[in-house]
């Protein structure tokens, strides 16, 4: 049932949460080690009640990796790696330590494909001898598949068992090869959907769904802008009527995507319908190449030794945004109960401060230090909204079970934020959990320079502390209205499972 929120309130939690992303959110090559290896980085993570008509009390959770794809990218295209572990990790009771992880590991079998050429077999250079429509073709060179666990209790030592196929029993799944071009795959769309499996999750009553493969990048952002000292006029990203003002520069892009959908009963408890998410990639502590690596497929690589965790991601741009270069390789090795090592990037951001200088409009950084409305967000979670009944101070994206979804065409593309600002009902959007649609940039920068305070008054009506308040937000209400004129809302979309959009094909 739909929560009714206090105007107040929602208005400080989705400031609180626009903050919290900005710093924390969406993450294209973010830290230094990351970008060495492409094949772990996650980019963007998404938790949200399923808004498909009829799966209302279902949890879709999507974890996409190895971001800025080039459709065009081939022959070998973009295969997830088979000597790294990819997971979600889910925390049910607000003590900052996973309850429930779901493990994906991957393999790429070659099929050695080969043509007679006069008295020889000669192997082919492609990872496609011809047309593809379905699953396992016989046209494939290489078959990507991957198998699902959950683990409950720690990732490591917890209890581990095999999600398997509802359909056939099996614990192997294919991934659909990536959308090469019209003339290898027709119907990319139609291909990809019978790679859409329902699973039966040891534990869970009622049985979930998986996919695993190729989508248009979902996550708008003026990037390049952003990151060359943000290049826009101060005219343009403070008039709400620019919102869209430029094309959204990820829209040639692609993503690999790992999502899954699970009843909330499978995740969530009457006593704490609140959860919390985040997806990490580790690899193998050693790694020795072969100067002479057998025939075979990816060969050259021979990986052993525990697991590394090189990848973290939970709210949208904090390691991208928030976290200083020193740490961003610390930050994503590090586990959501050790967060107090990272305490001093919250309560005195440099972000505002960056923004203020690289935009000549000295002094408008927020006053209130330390951001104990940062704080709030980012660690905890909104009280009423989002926040664990026991909640121990972490960063982590925060979902309150018991709050509908709405219908896509309903949803506010700022979340609360911007159902408060309009009068709306819809309170399942950013921060509470993280939908595609939400624009979760526009909400950061809110969020930093201010808004939440300006939201919090005089009185401390949102319990962000009695130093967050108008005075000490000198954009004034002008923080309410900063965005990065790319529209999120404008991103295609499909409405069902696995909600992301077709990927960009190699030719069109």
């Amino acid at each position: 049932m739909q929560q009714a929120l206090p105007t107040l309130r929602l208005l400080s939690f989705s400031a609180a949460m626009l903050a919290a992303t900005a710093a924390l959110a969406s993450s294209h090559r973010e830290a230094p080690f990351i970008t060495t290896v492409p094949k772990v980085d996650a980019s963007d993570f998404y938790m949200f009640m399923s808004y498909e008509q009829g799966r209302g009390d279902y949890v879709t959770l999507i974890a996409n990796y190895l971001p800025l794809q080039d459709a065009y990218g081939g022959p070998n295209y973009f295969s997830l790696d088979p000597n790294a572990l990819y997971e979600i990790h889910l925390d049910t009771n607000g003590d900052a330590k996973e309850d429930l992880t779901f493990q994906f590991r991957f393999k790429n079998k070659l099929n050695s494909i080969a043509l007679a050429i006069g008295d020889k077999n000669v192997p082919i250079p492609l990872i496609q001898a011809g047309a593809i429509s379905e699953p396992r073709a016989a046209a494939l060179n290489v078959n990507e598949s991957y198998t699902l666990d959950i683990v409950r209790g720690d990732r490591r030592s917890g209890q581990r068992q095999s999600v398997t196929n509802a359909s056939n029993g099996a614990a192997s799944f294919d991934k659909p090869v990536d959308n090469i071009g019209k003339k290898t795959i027709a119907n990319y769309e139609a291909y990809a959907a019978k790679h859409i499996y329902p699973v039966n999750i040891p534990g869970c009553a009622m049985p979930g769904k998986v996919f695993v493969g190729q989508r248009k990048d979902p996550f708008a952002v003026n990037l390049g802008t952003i990151f060359d000292l943000v290049n826009a006029p101060v005219s343009v990203i403070t008039d709400p009527t620019l919102i869209g003002a430029v094309p959204n520069q990820l829209d040639d892009k692609n993503v690999t995507t790992l999502a899954l959908e699970v009843h909330k009963s499978c995740l969530a408890s009457a006593n704490e319908p609140v959860i919390g998410g985040w997806t990490t990639a580790s690899l193998r502590q050693a790694r020795v190449l072969d100067p002479s690596p057998k025939p075979g497929h990816q060969n050259t690589d021979k990986a052993g030794g525990a697991w590394v965790q090189v990848s973290r991601l939970g709210m949208p741009l904090v390691n991208e945004v928030v976290i200083g270069l020193p740490d961003k390789d610390r930050f994503n090795s590090s586990k959501p109960k050790d967060d107090a090592q990272f305490a001093n990037y919250v309560t005195n951001p440099t972000l505002p401060a960056l923004i203020e200088t690289v935009l000549s409009i000295p002094g408008t950084a927020p006053k209130n230090l330390p951001r104990t409305d940062l704080v709030t967000a980012f660690l905890t979670g909104i009280k009423g909204v989002n926040q664990p009944a026991h909640v121990v101070a972490s960063e982590m994206l925060r979902l309150n079970t018991n709050i509908a979804p709405v219908p896509f065409a309903q949803q506010n593309r700022l979340g609360i934020v911007g159902n408060i600002l309009a009068g709306g009902k819809d309170n399942a959007g950013f921060p509470n959990g993280r939908r595609p649609k939400d624009d979760v940039v526009d909400v950061a920068l809110v969020a930093v320079m201010g808004g939440l305070c300006m939201a919090n008054g005089d009185n401390d009506a949102l319990g962000f502390g009695a130093s967050c308040k108008p005075a000490n937000v000198p954009l004034g209400a002008t923080s309410l209205k900063l965005h990065d004129a790319v529209d999120q809302a404008t991103v295609p979309l499909l409405g069902s499972f696995p909600y992301l959009y077709t990927p960009v094909g190699g030719t069109n």
